[in-house]
């Protein structure tokens, strides 16, 4: 493993730079540390998701989430470290399965649910739209620098999987999901 941190603050970033984990120093406004530090935010929220009331976050959907948050710990890295590669298929096709495995019980949407539905739910539905931000700012990053296309698809399926772990736990959480009423604003007589 590399080197452990005896002293939390260097001064080095003083002048707006960072070290990225090659010894690169680079802006910390680039495209590059904007991408994994919102990998680091999306992380969090999904910590946010498994800090919730005992028994909101039931024990499969638990393991799952910890094991993405890892995941994004590796991500992060890979993208910290340029030529780093730590996401692979694999990673994004046990997504897939997860994402299949837990639609496969929620009724078909007839339409679009607003966040809510219960704690749990709710820090869910941040999780997955910080990641889907982070997907966007990886995007934004291939566009300058090379990016492996599993850091995309993972975020991607991530999000994805994210959004129905939302509709699982509103509806674990006995509140239900939280409907947009779309006709609720009739146009004005004019």
């Amino acid at each position: 493993m590399g080197n452990r941190l005896s002293k939390i603050y260097t001064r080095t970033g003083d002048g707006g730079t960072t070290g990225l984990g090659d010894g690169t120093r680079v802006a910390k406004d680039s495209a590059r540390v904007t991408a994994y530090g919102t990998i680091d935010e999306a992380n969090c929220a999904i910590g946010l998701v498994l800090a919730s009331a005992a028994g909101e976050v039931p024990e499969t959907i638990r393991e799952l989430l910890t094991t993405v948050q890892h995941q994004l710990f590796d991500l992060g890295g890979e993208l910290c470290i340029p030529g780093h590669a730590a996401i692979f298929d694999a990673d994004i096709e046990a997504l897939e399965h997860a994402l299949d495995a837990h639609n496969a019980s929620l009724p078909p949407l007839k339409e679009f649910i607003l966040p809510g539905g219960g704690e749990a739910a709710a820090r869910c539905h941040l999780a997955r739209t910080i990641v889907r931000r982070a997907e966007r700012e990886v995007v934004t990053l291939a566009h300058h620098d090379a990016v492996r296309p599993q850091a995309i698809g993972y975020l991607n399926r991530l999000s994805d999987l994210l959004f129905v772990l939302a509709r699982v736990l509103a509806r674990a959480s006995g509140g239900g999901e939280v409907l947009w009423k779309h006709e609720r604003r009739k146009p004005a007589a004019g």
